[in-house]
């Protein structure tokens, strides 16, 4: 999903309550990845943060329900591996309670057969513990497994964990940054999985 509209907004809107300047697109999306915290943390002194994660999640699960959009061709990936028998696991480090806003706002939430997060294993994102829960849920072996993710923390995740990566640049990082990073393979585009099936 495309959910870098939404954040953006949110972003903007607490830092500006709290007094600082309007941060562009790009700084932002740079910054995404390793959990709300640390992404407001990254613009808001530490003596506001709890005040100002109040206020970034309220708004958030507000603009997530109306600027979160399906990446081109991911409804059709999701329909083409639950009906050939794959099971389907969402591995982020956003909170438990927003990915689901985003899940059901998009009307995706019976393709996934475990939405795990950040908040609900010890370790976040790049640590292993995220992609382990979801092999040992699913009795899988890692070689049995294939991650996508779009940053180079899931890379990073991947190798940690074992498990065959493959990076999809429509995320933080461009198709050259994930490539220095050696995943599996890089795409341009989510439909490109299948041929890795």
């Amino acid at each position: 999903m495309n959910a870098y509209p939404a954040v953006y907004r949110s972003v903007n809107a607490t830092v500006q309550k709290f007094g600082y300047k309007k941060i562009s697109h790009q700084v932002i999306k740079k910054t995404v990845g390793w959990g709300d915290r640390h992404l407001v943390g990254t613009f808001i002194a530490e003596k506001y943060l709890d005040d100002a994660m109040k206020f970034y999640r309220k708004h958030h699960a507000v603009a997530l329900r109306r600027d979160t959009k399906l990446l081109p061709g991911a409804l059709k990936i999701l329909q083409y591996l639950k009906k050939n028998g794959f099971r389907i696991a969402v591995a982020s480090n956003r909170p438990t309670k927003f990915s689901l806003i985003a899940i059901k706002f998009l009307k995706i939430e019976t393709y996934f057969d475990m939405v795990l997060c950040g908040d609900k294993v010890a370790h976040s994102k790049p640590a292993p513990d995220i992609l382990k829960t979801i092999l040992k849920k699913f009795s899988l072996k890692r070689t049995q497994a294939l991650y996508v993710g779009d940053m180079g923390i899931d890379i990073e995740t991947g190798r940690r964990a074992k498990v065959k990566t493959l990076a999809v640049a429509t995320g933080s990082n461009t198709a050259a940054e994930l490539k220095a990073l050696k995943p599996f393979a890089v795409m341009r585009n989510v439909t490109a999985i299948k041929k890795f099936l």
